[in-house]
């Protein structure tokens, strides 16, 4: 059986006085990666901020459903609770690596810092160095003594990744780590995730909004839309069976997918705002197949191996 590192049953998170994630579920087994894709305000940064304890400070707070890491639900933890968790069985490579680092501290001193409280057992100095090492930083030992903003983005990026790596995490969450690298850095940093988790057996989840970076690096993908997941299953499954329609979408709208003698695919209209979402299937004011029976509660469908939408039209395909 897979060693499953970590399980997300039902989330529900409240933000602002309406839910920001109202039913998401997906798991991670050890060694493995899973993808997380959707568009701007699907609920991809709030769910990976609950998952590290973090979405009190961004005003937030779990309603309902578990958090199950390592065999233990965390998603009631108080401060305390978390700060033995985090960094140690999950960390987290945050977006926006400049404004996530202390400009004022050198990045050796901060990665030193990281070590005392996640590796008090293990030379600071000496740690920092390996672990600069081992994200294949360029001239580690220079880069110890210099600040965040004098390095390049991919520097920073895998300065961000070795100090996720400090505590020996279970689980490593790389929240969009590519975003606004050039495509030679952004390739570079993926292959990076990648050796990272096959040489430690390390469980990652990736998040971005491109699909076809999150099919280079991931086993499994899960389609997030208003704060649920919509689509889940092994990724080339979903690529090439894509079961709901945001999903079929969002996969028709990638370049790659395009008739080069017509338009670019695009979605209409816009995601609901928060506190806005309609009943049903969120995505039904956008869906071009939408019926009368979406504006009911939707049940998740089992559509093949390890492969679930939620999608009246799925649940159809498979009853037929």
């Amino acid at each position: 059986m897979a060693d499953t590192v970590l399980s997300v049953e039902g989330l529900a998170v409240e933000l602002a006085g309406a839910e920001a994630l109202s039913d998401v579920s997906f798991a991670v087994e050890r060694g493995a990666c899973l993808g997380i894709v959707g568009e701007t305000g699907s609920g991809k940064t709030v769910t990976c901020r609950t998952l590290v304890g973090l979405e009190r400070r961004i005003g937030a707070r779990v309603v309902r459903g578990r958090i199950v890491l390592e065999g233990r639900d965390v998603a009631g933890l108080d401060l305390a609770g978390w700060r033995a968790v985090r960094g140690r069985s999950v960390a987290l490579v945050p977006q926006a690596s400049l404004s996530s680092m202390d400009p004022l501290m050198r990045v050796g001193r901060q990665l030193a810092e990281t070590v005392r409280t996640l590796d008090p057992e293990a030379d600071p100095r000496a740690r920092s160095l390996e672990l600069l090492e081992q994200v294949d930083m360029p001239r580690p030992r220079e880069v110890l003594r210099r600040h965040p903003h004098e390095l390049s983005g991919g520097m920073r990026q895998r300065a961000m990744i070795a100090l996720a790596l400090a505590g020996r995490p279970a689980l490593l969450i790389a929240d969009e780590p590519t975003t606004a690298l050039d495509v030679t850095v952004q390739r570079r940093i993926l292959r990076l995730l990648t050796s990272i988790r096959e040489e430690t057996g390390m469980a990652v989840i990736f998040v971005s909004h491109d699909l076809s970076v999150v099919r280079s690096v991931s086993d499994r993908v899960t389609i997030m839309y208003a704060g649920r997941t919509v689509e889940s299953g092994a990724i080339e499954d979903v690529f090439a069976h894509p079961s709901h329609p945001y999903t079929q979408a969002l996969l028709a709208a990638q370049p790659g997918n395009a008739d080069r003698s017509a338009p670019l695919a695009a979605i209409a209209g816009a995601p609901p705002p928060l506190g806005g979402r309609p009943s049903g299937c969120p995505f039904r004011p956008r869906c071009g197949q939408a019926v009368e029976a979406c504006a009911q509660p939707v049940p998740r469908v089992r559509v093949g191996e390890g492969h679930e939408a939620e999608c009246v039209h799925a649940r159809e395909a498979v009853a037929r």
